[in-house]
């Protein structure tokens, strides 16, 4: 990476899982650098769904390196997912053409209810499978199936926890970490910032901010997806050896189910 910069660039790794990202920063200029991330960041970008991308660079060896401006600011705190900037730029990233057509472009196919269902039956080891709630959470997923299906599928972000929303220090709104993007029900990204962080009596005034009612369908699917998401954090928690954080999810499941 180093290569890419004179000698007085300071460039150091970002952390993350891939250990992909790195903060370059000579004087005032400070970038976010990624390798190798997915050509559907410029089009973020260009929504301004993401802080800008400054430029993109193909290396000798393959790799392709993007630079986005590097922003001071704050995650946003749990409380501030109320806000009505959360809601419209939620809409606003289930609402685009150019981020669907994108994915659609890098061959994502529409995530339906089935493949997440298959996806936590296949996950699921004997042990969680022989706790009453992890019982009770699947059979609930397999007869609610059929009702849960429907026809408008979206860029989803798929992980909208309060810690990827970004507030710029010039208070500019950002949604980042894209590395779970699919095309999927609205209701995988809502019913999770709902169920995470709004009392249920104001989702009603929450989802008029996002533009839509709270219907009995909406309310099962997002519950639908929730309640498969808890799962797979349990079972996910479980395989990583984080026993204190799979009896939280337990503990959620409880409350959802």
């Amino acid at each position: 990476m180093e290569h890419l910069f004179d000698q007085d660039w300071e460039i150091v790794p970002a952390g993350g899982a891939t250990g992909e990202a790195f903060f370059a920063q000579y004087q005032e200029q400070k970038l976010f650098l990624k390798r190798n991330s997915s050509p559907f960041l410029a089009v973020l970008s260009a929504e301004g769904i993401v802080p800008k991308l400054v430029w993109t660079k193909r290396m000798e060896n393959g790799d392709v390196i993007t630079a986005q401006h590097w922003l001071n600011g704050r995650e946003l705190n749990p409380e501030e997912m109320k806000n009505e900037r959360v809601a419209r730029l939620l809409k606003k990233i289930h609402s685009s053409r150019p981020l669907s057509t994108m994915l659609e472009r890098l061959g994502q196919e529409p995530f339906q209810p089935e493949h997440m269902l298959t996806e936590v039956e296949t996950g699921l080891e004997f042990d969680l499978l022989s706790l009453p709630i992890v019982r009770q959470a699947l059979l609930f997923l397999q007869k609610e199936l059929e009702e849960v299906r429907q026809d408008e599928y979206v860029v989803c972000h798929g992980d909208v926890n309060h810690n990827n929303w970004l507030l710029s220090d010039h208070n500019q709104l950002y949604l980042i970490d894209w590395d779970g993007a699919m095309i999927a029900d609205p209701a995988f990204d809502v019913g999770m910032l709902l169920y995470w962080y709004i009392p249920e009596e104001e989702w009603p005034a929450w989802l008029n901010q996002y533009g839509v009612d709270l219907t009995d369908n909406l309310r099962l699917r997002m519950k639908w997806y929730v309640v498969a998401q808890t799962i797979l954090s349990i079972q996910w928690h479980k395989g990583k050896g984080r026993f204190h954080e799979m009896n939280h999810w337990i503990e959620y499941l409880h409350k959802v189910v």
